[in-house]
């Protein structure tokens, strides 16, 4: 008999887990409490977390009950982990609001209803501890000369780390500890790099509650050409359609490099993998009927099926497959404002096809952008009401990447 670990090692997810056979054992015979946390630093979650979302959708299509953990108390120290500065500190409004922005998000992938997922802010039991009973409770148990070898704080120590961020395992360790007590939860779960805190949080339940529980990692996802997940020249890849739109989210997956479509076919959509086999073995032009299936699926989960119709519509309208252009990017500017001219480096950066105006120079001069069409080399180029067809300019950067400035 299978279990979800079968599953998830399957498409990819798995990078290490604690206690193979007990793992498995324990997730094919019980319904198993797992978590993750995420990072409320923003009020969006990006595309680099959707591993980990789509690790939650798979255990609670398991029959498994996810709990998705903001930090909000961890959030106001600083993860060290991946980090060679000390991370920005957030007062405890900004990560309420970002909490509540993060489980409107994951709402897409999760069901929270009856419990069936819960969600909850670590700030809840962070915040009010008292500093020499956790020190007795938790400290006691932790030795600074293993905690030193772990690779986020080695990495660290060149360039200084704080105390504050010194005590994150400890805390990360802590939350287990507490989810364990409060929801019976045995299993955590992240990124590889995340692994030597995991141990930690399950050493520290062995050692006070004398229990077995349970991690695993999955690992660290970059594209073919060597980047990270959901970072592009402009930025993030965000899952809120105010910060990266539907229409831009669809042509991020759309854009996947051929060698990316099977493996991302199986991690980020919940096709069948015999499906996903078949699509990643298409080849040549067929190829792009698999990206097209990935885009729409992965929108799909993140917007809803509606968006990703719409931007799937207006993507197949700009490479002449007709649909309905209204979904793509869209700047409004007044007629008015128009008809005095606009810099073209200025609406682009305005448009955010660059995210500074040096960048937006060199894509000039270097003959990536064009304006309706035709390729414009001029940095000085200004755009103004002659450039309107059909109530709109259509600005084009690089092979894939379109945006409408409409005049009103």
């Amino acid at each position: 008999m299978s279990s979800v670990l079968d599953v998830l090692r399957e498409r990819g997810f798995v990078a290490q887990t604690t206690h193979d056979e007990p793992l498995e054992r324990l997730l094919r015979e019980e319904k198993v409490t797992c978590y993750i946390g995420f990072d409320p630093t923003a009020d969006s979650l990006h595309v680099g977390h959707l591993l980990q979302i789509m690790t939650l959708a798979h255990m609670q299509r398991a029959g498994h009950r996810p709990i998705a953990l903001v930090g909000g108390g961890t959030a106001m120290i600083g993860d060290p982990s991946g980090r060679t500065e000390m991370r920005q500190m957030m007062t405890r409004e900004t990560v309420a609001h970002n909490a509540a922005c993060i489980k409107a998000q994951l709402s897409r992938y999760l069901d929270f209803s009856d419990d069936k997922a819960l969600l909850v802010d670590n700030g809840d039991w962070l915040l009010p501890l008292n500093y020499v009973e956790f020190l007795r409770e938790v400290g006691a148990h932790f030795s600074v000369n293993r905690m030193l070898t772990a690779e986020a704080y080695k990495s660290r120590m060149e360039r200084g780390l704080t105390f504050i961020e010194f005590n994150y395992m400890l805390m990360q360790a802590y939350d287990f500890l507490l989810l364990y007590r409060k929801y019976g939860c045995r299993l955590e779960m992240g990124g590889d790099d995340q692994w030597s805190n995991i141990l930690a949080g399950a050493d520290l339940i062995r050692r006070v509650e004398g229990v077995e529980v349970y991690g695993i990692t999955s690992p660290l996802i970059t594209t073919a050409a060597g980047t990270k997940m959901g970072k592009t020249a402009a930025g993030a890849v965000w899952l809120d359609a105010k910060r990266t739109s539907p229409y831009e989210f669809y042509q991020y997956w759309r854009n996947a490099d051929d060698a990316d479509v099977e493996r991302f076919l199986a991690l980020y959509t919940l096709l069948p993998m015999d499906e996903v086999r078949r699509l990643g073995a298409l080849k040549d032009k067929e190829i792009n009927e698999a990206k097209r299936i990935l885009a729409f699926e992965v929108t799909k989960l993140a917007h809803g099926e509606a968006e990703a119709l719409a931007a799937q519509k207006a993507a197949e309208a700009v490479f002449g497959s007709g649909g309905d252009e209204a979904a793509m990017p869209t700047t409004v500017i007044s007629a008015e404002e128009l008809a005095g001219g606009i810099g073209l480096v200025d609406l682009m950066v305005r448009a955010g096809l660059a995210p500074s105006k040096k960048e937006a120079r060199r894509l000039v001069e270097q003959g990536g952008v064009q304006v309706n069409g035709v390729t414009v080399t001029d940095v000085a180029t200004m755009v103004d009401d002659g450039d309107v067809q059909g109530e709109r300019i259509l600005l084009k950067k690089g092979k894939k990447t379109f945006h409408r400035v409409v005049v009103k």
